[in-house]
């Protein structure tokens, strides 16, 4: 499951650090290769629920951009390697 979904009770208690944003870059990256794959095959359907993380994904992040202040220093690696991408929630991420 993606580090977004944080039960309710926990919301606000996490600490945002450098490792949360790369793990979350990181599973855009492979979101975003399950997605083409789905797509190159004819199999749009089966990505809506991958695009739905995504853009939660997204939106966490532009949400921690807006309301970090100024002087924090901005992500200098923000390359991934392939061998290193986690699974997505169990899937393997690679499409069937």
């Amino acid at each position: 499951m993606s580090i977004v979904f944080v039960p309710k009770k926990l919301r606000g208690k996490a600490k945002i650090n450098q490792e949360t944003i790369q793990r979350l870059l990181d599973e855009n990256d492979q979101l975003i290769r399950c997605i083409t794959e789905y797509m190159q095959k004819g199999r749009a359907v089966e990505c809506v629920q991958y695009q739905q993380i995504l853009h939660r994904n997204i939106v966490y992040l532009a949400t921690i951009a807006d309301a970090s202040p100024d002087d924090i220093p901005a992500i200098t690696n923000c390359s991934s390697s392939n061998a290193s991408t986690p699974a997505l929630n169990g899937h393997g991420g690679t499409p069937q």
